[in-house]
């Protein structure tokens, strides 16, 4: 079984692990649901195989060779928990649709030993996967789940309570690479059906969105009155709705509801003629302390008219003390 080459061991087929299991998938594993495991790309294995693992003192970390002998597909995942009953080993859902397994299906396991990976390339099944805004950052922490890759697989994370589906087009320097503790550089292929998505909306952007782009500039001026030039401040009305009293009596006439006014200044139209790598400043646009003064000039208020400033704090005043008669 072995040979000794001066202080060296040489085991020929000693270090290889080879089992044969029954697969299921995680939802059939016993006690509470383990989502942390479809997450990832690593399965659960029964005590014995930790016994023999053990024994053969196989290098970590630990990486296996999954055959469907039936169906001729092979992949590679890393091991989570040797938790499992003694006959049965429970893989991630994804996974078992990679390996064309069903349920109580038989799986053998090998043993492997892989590379470091240095590169891999991805292409999205779906393009929900570009709404996505930092997309790199998503896979980078999905793939801490993972232990290796495999040229071929269709991968799934979770992200913002949505599955996106990866397929795995390439990885260097094999086939099937590890990627645990590695500096590994990754490149995004377009998505499953992008160009004619994209081909459909760069004709609409032509057409119709153009139009309406224009028709909505065109709402805004007509909006405020004052072309490009200006910009009015628009009324809300806040705390809408009538008040009651706590003892039910009707509220006497002081009391009567007044609404609640708020200006706020109106939302800006984008730029859809902009261009990557220039600035434009539009000075044509005032401060709102500029556009009251001009507004008093031009006689507009009541106060504007005789020359003066806008009368402030109109009313009668009230002494706190009584005087005395």
């Amino acid at each position: 079984m072995f040979q000794f080459n001066g202080f060296n061991m040489v085991f020929p087929d000693g270090r290889i692990f080879k089992a044969t299991y029954k697969c299921f998938s995680v939802s059939m594993l016993p006690g509470n649901e383990r989502t942390d495991v479809e997450k990832g790309g690593k399965i659960i294995m029964p005590p014995s195989a930790l016994d023999t693992l053990t024994r053969l003192s196989v290098e970590y970390p630990m990486l296996f060779k999954l055959n469907n002998t039936k169906k001729s597909r092979a992949s590679h995942a890393g091991v989570l928990e040797f938790v499992a009953d003694e006959g049965k080993c429970y893989l991630p859902y994804w996974m078992m649709d990679n390996l064309l397994l069903e349920e109580g299906d038989i799986l053998d396991i090998e043993s492997v030993s892989l590379p470091v990976a240095t590169f891999s390339k991805f292409q999205p099944h779906s393009t929900d996967f570009l709404d996505i805004t930092n997309p790199k950052a998503v896979l980078e922490n999905a793939l801490r789940n993972f232990a290796c890759l495999t040229k071929g697989d269709v991968i799934a994370i979770k992200y913002n309570k949505k599955v996106y589906e990866l397929c795995v087009l390439d990885t260097r320097p094999g086939n099937a690479v590890s990627i645990i503790e590695c500096d590994m550089n990754v490149e995004f292929e377009a998505p499953v059906g992008y160009n004619e998505q994209h081909a459909a909306t760069g004709t609409s952007s032509q057409g119709g969105d153009g139009a309406q782009g224009t028709s909505a500039g065109q709402g805004e001026v007509s909006g405020t009155g004052q072309g490009t030039a200006g910009v009015l401040e628009e009324v809300i009305e806040t705390f809408q709705g009538s008040g009651v009293r706590l003892d039910g009596k009707k509220k006497k006439d002081s009391q009567v509801d007044t609404p609640v006014m708020k200006k706020v200044l109106p939302r800006g139209v984008p730029d859809y003629e902009f261009q990557f790598g220039m600035l434009r400043f539009d000075r044509s646009i005032k401060p709102i302390s500029d556009r009251v003064q001009e507004e008093g000039a031009t006689g507009g208020g009541v106060g504007s008219a005789a020359g003066s400033d806008p009368e402030s704090f109109r009313g009668t005043g009230f002494s706190m003390k009584k005087t005395r008669k």
